[in-house]
């Protein structure tokens, strides 16, 4: 592969790289320091990449794979720097709004860092990145029938946490 090739394939899915490191190491100078691991290792091993069906999967997986590796090392050290939440027109809402939004972004946050790595992982790429079922079963090797039940079981469990979380709080 040369670099002209390289950069058609690989630089257009760094986007996506890089949120999913962000997602996992919830740190924006590590997220970036692994989507540079990936990139050079990819762009090293650019004469196998022809030889793969898929190198944006390749990809997912390595920035995956060393994330874990990142994570194992630090021995799940978390820092308090999370994913940038989305932008919000704020000038038809109330400050009071505005903490309500604030405060429901940081739970839903931390409830999705409290999932299983492999439930964190596909609901990402399914409901952030907006991957298809095949595009998820190409990265990870699992069927479509288990990713359909890890995803499902994801979804129910922020929604359980969530409203249990709300009510406990409106209760105290």
């Amino acid at each position: 592969m040369d670099l002209h090739a390289f950069k058609q394939r690989i630089l257009p899915v760094q986007g996506r790289l890089f949120r999913l490191a962000q997602l996992f190491l919830r740190n924006r100078e590590e997220a970036e320091d692994t989507l540079q691991d990936v990139l050079l290792r990819l762009w090293t091993n650019r004469q196998q990449l022809d030889s793969y069906h898929s190198v944006e999967a390749l990809a997912v997986q390595m920035t995956k794979n060393s994330c874990l590796d990142k994570l194992k090392a630090h021995a799940r050290q978390k820092t308090t720097d999370g994913p940038d939440l989305p932008d919000v027109q704020t000038d038809d809402i109330s400050p009071y709004q505005r903490v309500e939004f604030a405060d429901s972004a940081g739970l839903m946050h931390r409830l999705i860092g409290d999932l299983p790595d492999q439930q964190k992982f596909i609901l990402h790429l399914r409901d952030v990145e907006e991957y298809s079922f095949d595009e998820i079963e190409q990265v990870t090797g699992l069927s479509i029938n288990n990713i359909r039940v890890i995803l499902s079981r994801a979804r129910q469990r922020l929604r359980d946490n969530y409203i249990k979380t709300n009510d406990y709080e409106a209760e105290h």
